[in-house]
């Protein structure tokens, strides 16, 4: 395990301590007044972070077996760090045909976010990611001349895909899907817990969370947020009810060289990681995938250019906490005020 990946999980660890914590939080305020019915819960690794599910099931059926082989056969096509996976091999290849269900929804899926958020989101930013250090390759601190030489590669518009293959249209072209797989494979989790007939969960990948029905205590599901100043610490929580949530920030994963600060949020537009007020960014979906992806972009795209996009996709909500002149503030969008709680 190298040390990025070592990074994701702490990351994930608080994150998912977070969520615990709030879901523990709320339910010793509730009361019990309510039918219970059994809750399984159980955790483990997967895409070089941890992952939570809870659920309950009259049955009590203990499906992590299941979900740790559902979640192998995932990590077999999208994982980059998987020298065999699908995503490995069309990043050595020219064309790729599809033989596993997942790389085709994330493609369409990429290009749906990429379009709406004028490039913001693009997995071909792969070789910058590399580059930076926040891949498997370690080295930091890359050459101008460095960046410059990879942005030609950068660009979803240098890929074509159909639902059976997809292809580079010029050498060098790679791509890295670590902003959107965890949420797709939330999703894919998700449904598979509810071709079993399991209608209230809550899975949680990475930080990334899809919450369906209701808790053992017959409420919706609460999530918390993470304070950026304080990685552990919550500022709010809020209530998913049938929705998915993601947040993307710089709190965690960045380094520091000669005084200056480097996040793992790179601009796909110059090559460098991005360095504006925007702390967080928490988007609130129907589907985990589409709330990943967003995410990662309004990381990219700052505090504005987010706030332009969102008059564009009124079924998305955020929670976003920004810096103004050394205080942590919010936005958050209308819909999204009477689901915030405080803790």
């Amino acid at each position: 395990m190298n040390s990025y990946q070592k990074k994701n999980i702490i990351y994930s660890v608080v994150l998912l301590l977070a969520v615990g914590g709030v879901w523990l939080y709320r339910n010793a305020q509730d009361n019990a007044n309510h039918d219970e019915l059994p809750l399984v819960s159980f955790r483990g690794q997967t895409m070089g972070t941890v992952y939570s599910i809870k659920y309950l099931d009259a049955n009590q059926r203990e499906l992590k077996s299941n979900v740790d082989s559902l979640l192998e056969v995932f990590n077999a096509s999208l994982n980059h760090y998987l020298p065999n996976s699908e995503i490995s091999r069309f990043n050595r290849e020219d064309t790729f045909y599809f033989k596993l269900p997942y790389f085709y929804p994330v493609l369409e899926k990429s290009r749906e976010v990429y379009e709406k958020t004028d490039g913001a989101f693009d997995p071909t930013v792969a070789p910058l990611v590399n580059a930076w250090g926040f891949g498997p390759d370690t080295t930091q601190l890359p050459s101008k001349a460095k960046v410059d030489s990879l942005l030609r590669y950068v660009g979803f518009d240098k890929i074509v895909f159909t639902q059976a293959s997809v292809t580079k249209t010029a050498p060098g072209v790679s791509l890295n899907f670590s902003a959107i797989a965890k949420g797709y494979g939330v999703d894919v989790v998700a449904d598979y817990l509810q071709q079993q007939g399991i209608n209230n969960m809550m899975v949680e990948i990475g930080g990334e969370v899809v919450a369906h029905g209701t808790n053992e205590q017959g409420n919706v599901w609460r999530i918390g947020i993470n304070n950026p100043e304080q990685p552990g610490e919550l500022t709010s929580a809020i209530s998913l009810d049938n929705q998915a949530i993601a947040t993307s920030g710089d709190y965690l994963n960045y380094y520091e060289k000669d005084g200056k600060r480097y996040a793992h949020t790179l601009n796909p537009a110059t090559g460098y990681p991005v360095d504006h007020t925007l702390l967080s960014a928490s988007v609130i979906a129907k589907d985990c995938m589409t709330a990943d992806a967003y995410a990662t972009a309004f990381m990219v795209m700052g505090l504005e250019k987010t706030k332009q996009v969102l008059q564009q996709n009124p079924s998305l909500d955020v929670y976003l906490i920004y810096d103004d002149n050394g205080k942590d503030k919010t936005y958050m969008t209308d819909n999204l005020r009477k689901k915030v709680l405080d803790i």
